[in-house]
């Protein structure tokens, strides 16, 4: 049986290379970098050398870079880091209902906290609106976080006219870029951000890192204290080999980004097109252009999205319904919600992320498996709406 994975934008497979470069800071040059023997002097090296081309990658400095555990981290603090340091200049923030749980789980308890935060509506193709955006600034915002491309259904959000407000009422601008490196031009002098959040292990890099940069001149207030490293921002011995690998993926996401990128939205719009065309009751979420180059989210009249995914699986096509990391909700996605989804058309979704690794023949199988799928979950499991009960 043929194996494809198509959940990319859940996790990658580490790279070889990556892989590579991270074997000798596990067992020969395990040094602690904040000590100052030959060790420790190997250690800070390569995570000086790590920063320099993760910064360089986006278009940053090299302190402006601080390393985290991952994109989760780095959301954590950018909102509670810039909600904590301005907070005598206002206590209102913006932010989309269709972020990922690391924001918003991060704005509700902000509000806990005695933070306003307004949720910006999307369209039924998952767009902010720059003039909601616009509508929703008051002389007490202090800060506006939407995501550059969305986890679950790809749409690119329009960053740089919203980065043009934020300058113009001197708003810090977050961006949770983690689906986007890689995929995407991510230079953060053209999109006009002050805070990006970002993921290794979604670019064929290892788990357990990621980075968020700060702008110079951006003042927040870390969430840990201890030995003051990553410039007093992050407290905790560095994770050498994570962020060696890290910086070791990222500068093999950039190389021909265009190229990658085109390569894998030739694939995309195949599969697109080919699940359209070939399942009667078949759409797609999202956007149709101003999307992820890997990203295809589909929904089915009268399916299960859970369903779906174990009949695929057990044809040898890893897949999912949405985010991992709600993956154990039973609610449907909110992200397909907001779009003006039902219950049961939210949950009849199916997500199929790409890499550079994906084949045509990988898509070709999707395309031959797919339908029977569908066909023998239609006839196995008919879908009874719960309105017809009401």
């Amino acid at each position: 049986m043929k194996v494809v994975y198509m959940d990319n934008a859940s996790t990658t497979p580490v790279d070889p290379r990556v892989a590579e470069v991270m074997h000798d800071y596990f067992v020969t040059h395990f040094g602690n970098a904040s000590s100052i023997h030959e060790f420790g002097r190997e250690a800070r090296e390569a995570i000086d050398n790590a920063r320099q081309v993760v910064a360089k990658a986006i278009g940053a400095e090299e302190e402006e870079i601080i390393f985290t555990s991952g994109g989760t981290e780095a959301d954590n603090l950018a909102l509670k880091g810039i909600a904590f340091s301005d907070e005598y200049e206002g206590k209102h923030i913006i932010t989309s209902v269709i972020e990922h749980p690391a924001i918003l789980k991060t704005a509700k308890f902000l509000e806990k906290q005695g933070f306003e935060v307004t949720y910006l509506p999307v369209d039924s193709e998952g767009l902010v609106s720059v003039e909601d955006v616009q509508n929703a600034i008051r002389p007490d915002t202090i800060l506006i976080s939407v995501m550059y491309a969305n986890n679950e259904i790809g749409t690119v959000q329009p960053l740089e006219e919203i980065s043009k407000l934020a300058r113009e009422n001197n708003i810090v601008l977050h961006t949770d870029a983690v689906q986007a490196i890689g995929k995407l031009d991510v230079d953060i002098n053209k999109l006009g951000v002050d805070l990006l959040s970002m993921s290794s292990h979604k670019i064929h890099g290892p788990k357990g890192v990621g980075f968020l940069y700060i702008r110079k001149g951006t003042v927040i207030e870390p969430l840990l204290h201890g030995g003051g490293h990553e410039y007093n921002l992050r407290s905790g011995t560095e994770n050498v080999p994570g962020i060696v690998g890290f910086a070791k993926a990222m500068e093999l996401a950039t190389i021909e980004l265009d190229k990658k990128a085109n390569y894998m939205m030739q694939l995309r719009d195949k599969l697109i097109d080919g699940v359209l065309q070939r399942i009667k009751g078949s759409y797609l979420n999202g956007h149709r252009t101003k999307r992820l180059p890997n990203n295809a989210n589909f929904r089915f009249d009268q399916i299960n999205g859970e369903a779906l995914i174990l009949d695929l699986d057990m044809n040898g096509i890893s897949a999912s319904t949405g985010s991992a990391c709600s993956s154990h909700e039973t609610d449907p996605s909110h992200v397909l919600l907001a779009l003006g989804l039902s219950h049961n058309e939210a949950e009849g979704s199916l997500r199929l992320t790409l890499s550079t690794e994906t084949t045509e023949a990988d898509i070709n199988y999707v395309l031959e498996v797919l339908p029977n799928s569908i066909s023998k979950l239609h006839a196995l499991h008919p879908r009874v709406s719960k309105t017809e009960f009401e």
